[in-house]
């Protein structure tokens, strides 16, 4: 099944945050020693700021890999992907759980950090699986023409 466009981006993002709520909010509230409902209204919080990041950066990353000339998603690209996509939610999530869970900075990032190495391990699975389901986004689908290109690139190597 081949999912592009706008629809690509709202399937992804949906069933992506569907289940991060589920997971943030257990792990909030453990890591926190806060109730269930305040890990839950940091979750919910969390995952508005995520899901306005994500297509943000999936449009500039995707945009961005059109550009290149080797098609596809390589080890390397999934990473810098998560790296990237993670790395900016550093930004905003940090005071997001201080305040919510009052805590401190220090603690929130601490906890941001720990979510953090979940959400990279997350990110990249559920990518490669999303990728996998729906299929690469037009933009980035290889060629035989890009698979030629890859294995002279990789014969020279």
């Amino acid at each position: 099944m081949q999912l592009q466009g706008i629809r690509r981006r709202i399937v992804y993002v949906t069933i992506y945050e569907i289940i991060a709520i589920a997971v943030s909010s257990w792990g909030l509230a453990m890591i926190s020693g806060r109730a269930m409902s305040q890990a839950l209204v940091a979750a919910v919080a969390a995952s508005a700021i995520a899901v306005t990041w994500n297509y943000i950066f999936n449009t500039y990353f995707e945009r961005w890999e059109a550009k290149q000339t080797v098609k596809g998603r390589s080890l390397k690209r999934r990473i810098a992907h998560a790296l990237g996509f993670e790395g900016g939610l550093i930004v905003f999530l940090v005071p997001l759980f201080a305040w919510q869970l009052q805590v401190s900075l220090w603690d929130a990032f601490v906890m941001d950090f720990g979510l953090m190495v979940f959400f990279l391990i997350y990110t990249f699975v559920f990518t490669w699986c999303f990728d996998r389901i729906f299929g690469l986004p037009i933009s980035n689908t290889p060629t035989a023409a890009d698979t030629d290109l890859q294995k002279e690139a990789a014969a020279r190597a």
